[in-house]
């Protein structure tokens, strides 16, 4: 039987975004800890396993080794992330940078957006990413700009009234 091979999509080569918060640093060092602490009753959970006897048809071996090797990438995952973090250091130049929070108008209502990296971004708490349509289109300007978002089909026109 044939497997399907799937064409990549537009988002497949994406460049990770290392931008983070000191909050955010500290949070992934915490968890990195945890997952430090859960390694070692794995690994010796897997080696009680492995004294049992006949490891082909040990369903509780398998899936012993399926978790530890599941710590060990997040281990790895977590030590990237921390390794290659740029801490976001917001300045109050007048120019939209990472970390700041804008206020826009927009059709006769104002908004606030705080201006993040993808990983902590959340736009239920009006918290975008410097990678969305309108945290791209904000990057750079100043007080006073008036910027147009396309965004599905529609146009959404924004002024900026504030950047702290």
């Amino acid at each position: 039987m044939r497997v399907p091979i799937r064409k990549p999509g537009k988002f497949t080569h994406q460049k990770a975004d290392h931008n983070l918060t000191q909050a955010k640093l500290d949070e992934l060092k915490e968890k990195l800890k945890r997952v430090k602490a859960s390694h070692k009753p794995a690994a010796e959970e897997l080696a009680r396993l492995r004294e049992l006897g006949d490891l082909s048809e040990n369903a509780a071996y398998q899936i012993a080794k399926g978790k530890l090797r599941g710590i060990n990438q997040r281990i790895t995952d977590l030590t990237n992330q921390i390794n290659y973090a740029v801490v976001i250091k917001p300045a109050n130049s007048g120019v939209v940078q990472l970390g700041n929070t804008v206020t826009v108008k927009i059709n006769g209502e104002e908004k606030e957006y705080l201006i993040l990296g993808s990983n902590e971004a959340d736009p239920g708490r009006n918290i975008i990413s410097h990678n969305s349509p309108i945290g791209a289109a904000l990057m750079g300007r100043r007080k006073g700009d008036e910027i147009e978002v396309e965004q599905r089909k529609n146009i959404i026109k924004f002024k900026i009234i504030k950047i702290i």
